[in-house]
Formats: C-alpha cells, sequence, structure tokens
C-alpha cells in the first residue's frame, strides 16, 4: 500500500502545489500534519490549550482536547483543512451537545454533572460568535420580511431560513422560530 509522505522544502516549496490547491506533498496529496495555515479559531484554540496545560488547568485543558478531537476528525472526513467557519459549527455543536446534557442531567436530578457541563459550555461559549440581541434579531427579522414580502405563516420558513443563513452562528434556530411565530401571527 501506497502511503503519501510531507517532505518539508520538496516540490515547489510553498502550500499550494502545481495542481491547484493544498497539496503540502510533492505528490499532490493531501497533507494534514500541521502544514496548513491556521485559521484564527484555531490558532487561538492551540494557544489556549498550551496555557492551560501549563497552568494545569484540567476542565478547560479537557474541553479544549476534545474540541480539537472535533475539529481534527472534520479534517480527516474532508480531507483538507478546515476552515474558520466550519470550525465555528464544530464548537456550535459542542455547545449543543452540552446545553441538551445540561437539561438531561436537570431533568435526571443530577446537579453536580449538570454543574461540569455548564462549566464546559461556559468555556466553549468564549469561542462562539457574540449572539445577536433580541433588538438586533427583531431587525433581521423585519428586514427578512420585507426582503421577502412575506404576510402570513406560510412564509415562516423562508424567513426563517434567510435569517438563519444571514446569522449564522450568531442566532438559535429555536429563538428565531419563536420570534418570526410572534412577529407574523
Amino acid at each position: 500500500m501506497f502511503v503519501p509522505v510531507c517532505l518539508s522544502g520538496a516540490g515547489t516549496g510553498d502550500l499550494i502545489g502545481d495542481r491547484g490547491g493544498y497539496t503540502g506533498s510533492p505528490f499532490g496529496f493531501p497533507c494534514f500534519f500541521n502544514h496548513h495555515l491556521p485559521g484564527i479559531i484555531t490558532t487561538r484554540i492551540e494557544q489556549d490549550y498550551i496555557a492551560a496545560y501549563k497552568a494545569k488547568d484540567g476542565l478547560r485543558l479537557g474541553v479544549l482536547r476534545l474540541l480539537k478531537t472535533a475539529a481534527k476528525n472534520l479534517q480527516v472526513e474532508l480531507m483538507r483543512p478546515v476552515t474558520d467557519e466550519e470550525l465555528a459549527s464544530v464548537v456550535q455543536k459542542q455547545a449543543k451537545q452540552r446545553q441538551d446534557s445540561i437539561e438531561q442531567f436537570t431533568a435526571a436530578n443530577r446537579p453536580d454533572l449538570a454543574e461540569k457541563e455548564a462549566a464546559e459550555l461556559s468555556i466553549l461559549k468564549d469561542y462562539l460568535p457574540e449572539p445577536l440581541s433580541e433588538e438586533e434579531l427583531a431587525a433581521a427579522i423585519d428586514a427578512a420580511i420585507a426582503a421577502l414580502g412575506v404576510t402570513n405563516m406560510s412564509g415562516m420558513g423562508k424567513v426563517i431560513q434567510s435569517v438563519m443563513g444571514d446569522y449564522k452562528g450568531r442566532v438559535d434556530g429555536k429563538a428565531v422560530s419563536s420570534a418570526v411565530k410572534a412577529r407574523l401571527s
């Protein structure tokens, strides 16, 4: 079985290569061994991970380790480096998992586990974009309704889709749905 290796200094000497895409390898195969240019979120996570390791902050270290693993799994799945937008969606998924766990642990009368998940969620929120305020959300919904010309509940899905697309990562789907429903009814 042939396995491509990454040889620094081989090929054109840059990350783009002769084949027009990210290769990182003189053979034109994708290379995933930290040779890509890191994005802003990736760099911040790596720096915070090292700082947490040095400070012996077990909780933050564990959360960042799981986050790095999820990002690496996505990178392997996509067979290319992960963009900041894709990494932000990974952070959102991790945060949503924590939120669901908090609800389940609270319902099961396990406050100790709910507190741990809440602490992990607060760490993850540091890497999420700032959510829209209620006023900003209302203005975004009004703008989407005006742009789409929606007047009744039959166009609710179009409005939600428009707002979610324009403010990806900054709004919660449930909040948008309830606000659009209240606005159109």
